[in-house]
């Protein structure tokens, strides 16, 4: 089966910077709902539309198509007390952005001293090339349920039983990036 609008694909990967530098190499394969429902980058979806399982390719993404440019205006310095105890490096929190739309923004504590604390709202990729290593492994159709909900469900993908009857706030974790 090709790949095309209302499809599952399922791809095996490894994300390096543009020196060939191993960010990340998944463990699990990537699941998503292909035909620009934004479950993955439009120019991954460029480069597998038409193709079918066993195709491989790598591709480098620049920033503007990635995770946009390095902004410093997304970088803010806090005083320490304003920001909950214990406090690390890599800790995450949500805020506004200055002149964002007041969207809001995930903010990573990127350095702390004395009684101040940077945080950086810039994605960690923000500003850089990225090489993706892609071989596609599966492609079936999706079901009525995934195309009507925007994304994969069942193995890899979204299960909405086990939100439903999780710990209320399970789905929402900080994790160090």
């Amino acid at each position: 089966m090709k790949i095309a609008k209302n499809t599952v694909v399922s791809v095996n990967y490894k994300l390096s910077d543009a020196q060939n530098n191993l960010i990340e190499e998944g463990s699990q394969p990537m699941v998503y709902l292909h035909g620009g429902y934004e479950n993955t980058l439009p120019k991954i979806e460029e480069e597998l539309d038409g193709k079918e399982a066993g195709y491989s390719s790598t591709i480098q993404v620049e920033p503007e198509d990635a995770f946009g440019d390095y902004d410093p205006e997304l970088v803010k310095v806090e005083d320490r007390k304003r920001l909950p105890e214990p406090l690390e490096v890599g800790m995450q929190f949500e805020g506004v952005a200055e002149g964002v739309d007041d969207e809001p923004t995930i903010f990573t504590v990127t350095d702390i001293a004395d009684d101040k604390v940077v945080l950086d709202g810039n994605h960690p990729l923000a500003g850089m090339a990225l090489r993706f290593d892609l071989s596609v492994i599966d492609v079936r159709e999706a079901t009525p349920e995934e195309i009507a909900h925007g994304h994969v469900h069942g193995a890899h993908g979204h299960h909405h039983e086990e939100m439903e009857d999780s710990e209320e706030g399970d789905h929402f974790r900080s994790k160090p990036l």
